[in-house]
């Protein structure tokens, strides 16, 4: 079991696998930081980069 922060705040969340700790970030990315989650400007590779980043810090833990 990993605890990684968020990419944007010192919450926590905690996962066995990459996906399990996006699962588990998730519902505190859609309240605290719910204007990304909404951001009509974000694309697909804007997506791709976060998933790149994110796995990457979470494989390094």
């Amino acid at each position: 079991m990993k605890t990684l922060k968020c990419d944007l705040c010192e919450e926590t969340a905690d996962g066995e696998t990459f996906e399990l700790w996006m699962e588990a970030l998730k519902p505190h990315y859609m309240e605290a930081h719910a204007d990304i989650m909404k951001d009509s400007g974000k694309t697909k590779e804007d997506m791709e980069k976060w998933m790149t980043e994110n796995r990457k810090r979470f494989e390094e833990a």
